[in-house]
């Protein structure tokens, strides 16, 4: 492997380890959702939130579209989705 790419994966491991983003990226596997309903499911603020989406969304994680008044947010890299299952299979095998 290449120096450019352990920092690149290092960058994008690091973003998503705090355990905010890594209960957003669990909600967001499945559907798209608000910036409303990620609120309700992590029990913090709008602002929060936000701050953690803006992380998320700056290493190309996710992604958004605009719906009237609501934002939707949704993991655009298909990589991401399955790196989560196998965590998930992985580290939380009763949950599947």
């Amino acid at each position: 492997m290449e120096d450019a790419q352990i920092d690149a994966m290092s960058k994008l491991l690091k973003s998503m380890s705090h355990p905010i983003r890594l209960k957003i990226l669990c909600l967001l596997r499945n559907e798209e959702m608000s910036v409303g309903n990620i609120r309700e499911e992590v029990k913090t603020t709008n602002a929060n939130v936000s701050q953690h989406l803006n992380i998320l969304r700056s290493q190309g994680i996710i992604d958004y579209r605009k719906d009237a008044n609501f934002i939707y947010n949704r993991i655009q890299d298909p990589r991401i989705i399955e790196l989560m299952e196998k965590m998930q299979k992985l580290f939380c095998p009763s949950t599947e």
